[in-house]
């Protein structure tokens, strides 16, 4: 086995699920806190990497569109929850779905009648267009690393919120026992309000980093929320602790599996969804009761 080709590989499940992680990390606390299956989550990925399109393309410099990714993700985060889903939260899970999946519908025609259905590439920074080496016989990219790097200080930042912060704690409390929240005289609303805009903003946030990584093209959501779906499972309902070790487990057995084993890759997460179900269905990293 060759070692340069092994470490590429190994970096790159790490930098794949560190990527997961923003994704799925929105993704698991909007189902824990709110209960809502949001199928448009994936959108909201797939949106983030058209906005890194539409500002690297007019200004050059693709940093712009992180803050913008994130602000905007803020901004239409909350304008939904207030505007759409509060109105579904004591409807039936299939009202829920049913939004969720119009909004897909609406997003996709919206991205088609501004943006057209091609395929877009987006450069890399040109500052981090260049490699680094990591042995005398390996050397990687400066942007996948700066992605990590990203990734990890996000991650950081939101382990420091929900553990260390008001609002971190109640949305903690309503992730764990959803019941407590009336229990307990919080907010609901203001809790709701945030899960969903920070869930949207890291999803979009996701998506501009990845633009450089992947092209930038219809649907291109839809891969991303079915393996999001999955690191959830494997994580456990609402744990963002979880959310973290589950995506870096799935990004890695994912990317090692296509490289080395490619005839059965396909199967391999979903094998392991489906072995962590049988074994542990709340999760392996959920906290026990």
């Amino acid at each position: 086995m060759d070692l340069s080709g092994f470490l590429a590989q190994l970096l790159n499940g790490v930098q794949y699920g560190l990527l997961l992680f923003l994704i799925s990390s929105g993704l698991t606390l909007i189902f824990g806190v709110m209960g809502v299956i949001n199928l448009a989550h994936g959108s909201m990925f797939m949106i983030g990497a058209y906005l890194a399109f539409v500002v690297a393309g007019w200004t050059g410099a693709l940093w712009l569109a992180l803050p913008a990714a994130i602000l905007g993700g803020l901004a239409f985060g909350a304008l939904l929850e207030a505007g759409l889903f509060r109105r579904f939260y004591r409807r039936e899970h299939l009202d829920q779905v049913l939004l969720t999946f119009a909004l897909i519908l609406l997003f996709e025609e919206g991205r088609s009648a501004l943006l057209g259905n091609d395929f877009h590439a987006v450069p890399v920074p040109a500052v981090l267009d260049f490699s680094v080496p990591i042995t005398p016989d390996f050397a990687y990219s400066a942007y996948r690393l700066a992605v990590m790097a990203a990734c990890l200080a996000v991650a950081a930042l939101m382990f420091l919120g929900i553990e260390r912060t008001r609002i971190g704690a109640a949305v903690r409390a309503a992730a764990e026992k959803p019941e407590m929240v009336d229990l307990l005289g919080l907010d609901a609303g203001r809790i709701h309000l945030t899960v969903f805009a920070i869930g949207t903003a890291l999803a979009m946030l996701a998506g501009a980093l990845a633009a450089p990584l992947h092209s930038v093209y219809p649907n291109m959501g839809d891969g991303f929320l079915i393996i999001c779906f999955v690191v959830v499972v494997v994580g456990g309902v609402g744990s963002i602790a979880g959310a973290f070790w589950a995506a870096l487990l799935i990004g890695l057995v994912d990317t090692l599996g296509k490289a080395y084993l490619p005839g059965v890759a396909g199967l391999a997460v979903y094998v392991l969804m489906a072995a962590v179900l049988l074994w542990r269905p709340a999760g392996l990293f959920a906290r026990r009761a």
